[in-house]
């Protein structure tokens, strides 16, 4: 039964998904990098914390991944004698475009591999040489890419912010906590998720709490913050204030309490309806009485 997803879905080649050649493994660790936003980690250790599989399992995938042409690392000087590995992931090794190396550290993260939009169309198409990496012209290896395609790339259009107290209250998260700066496009993209709180009789200072109570430790990064707000305006959303009055149930009343009385045999302090009852020794001592038979003197 298939779905049509109309977000939070990844596009994947059936190139990779029925590869002949990968394995289960290294199929789904591809598909997984292909879902990762740019700059995700992708090391072993990384791999190893998000899957059940050991860190010789992921090795030899990320191998078959970099053998069949998806995996291509770099490894890129960062000045100061560090060196930083760059790992590319193509979507599509038979379309290879240039990959772009953004931001500075020593561990691997997958860098950008734009794709050809729709509608645009390639610039120039260079013969089979070294793929540049920030401006670093590199020999070619064994593992190059046969060739790379520079794409031209629309401008994004303006960005309109919307007013109002939603637009208010995602600019204001960055004064509670600084990790959760918001682009303009980000606070145009939550605007409703937050007008469907207010909708629902939500004051901003309940969203406020519910956005920023429970954050990491000041040390720890919110590297995503909208998804983050996003997915907490999502699943907390609470439910419209009913209509009508309010609806009280009917307590039942709880049963008298049995009243104390005095036993008739033996005095004793016992618990009954009956007025003469009997306590159960002298119920049983009553019942001998009568079990035992009369005998009458010659």
């Amino acid at each position: 039964m298939r779905h049509r997803h109309t977000e939070r879905y990844t596009v994947v080649g059936n190139h990779l998904a029925q590869h002949p050649r990968l394995s289960a493994t290294a199929i789904g660790i591809g598909v997984h990098i292909q879902s990762l936003p740019d700059g995700a980690s992708v090391t072993i250790k990384a791999l190893t914390q998000r899957f059940s599989e050991g860190e010789v399992t992921i090795a030899r995938a990320l191998l078959e991944l970099e053998a069949a042409g998806y995996l291509v690392r770099r490894r890129v000087p960062l000045g100061g004698g560090r060196i930083a590995t760059r790992t590319f992931f193509l979507d599509h090794p038979g379309a290879v475009v240039r990959a772009s190396v953004r931001g500075s550290g020593s561990e691997a993260v997958a860098a950008p591999v734009p794709s050809p939009a729709a509608g645009d169309e390639p610039e120039a198409r260079p013969a089979p040489g070294p793929v540049a990496v920030q401006g670093l012209a590199e020999s070619s290896r064994p593992d190059s890419p046969p060739a790379s395609v520079w794409t031209r790339r629309a401008a994004p259009g303006p960005v309109t912010v919307p007013d109002g107290p939603a637009a208010d209250l995602l600019a204001r998260l960055r004064l509670a906590d600084t990790r959760l700066l918001l682009s303009e496009r980000d606070v145009q993209r939550l605007v409703p998720a937050v007008e469907a709180w207010l909708a629902r009789a939500a004051t901003p200072d309940q969203i406020t709490r519910t956005l920023t109570a429970g954050l990491p430790s000041g040390a720890d990064p919110i590297r995503h913050p909208a998804s983050f707000l996003e997915y907490r305006l999502t699943t907390l959303l609470p439910p419209p204030l009913p209509t009508g009055p309010l609806r009280t149930t009917t307590a039942t009343p709880s049963p008298e309490p049995v009243p104390l009385i005095t036993c008739d045999g033996c005095e004793r302090a016992i618990r009954a309806h009956d007025p003469h009852a009997l306590c159960r020794e002298c119920r049983e001592r009553h019942g001998r009485h009568k079990a035992e038979p009369v005998h009458s003197a010659a």
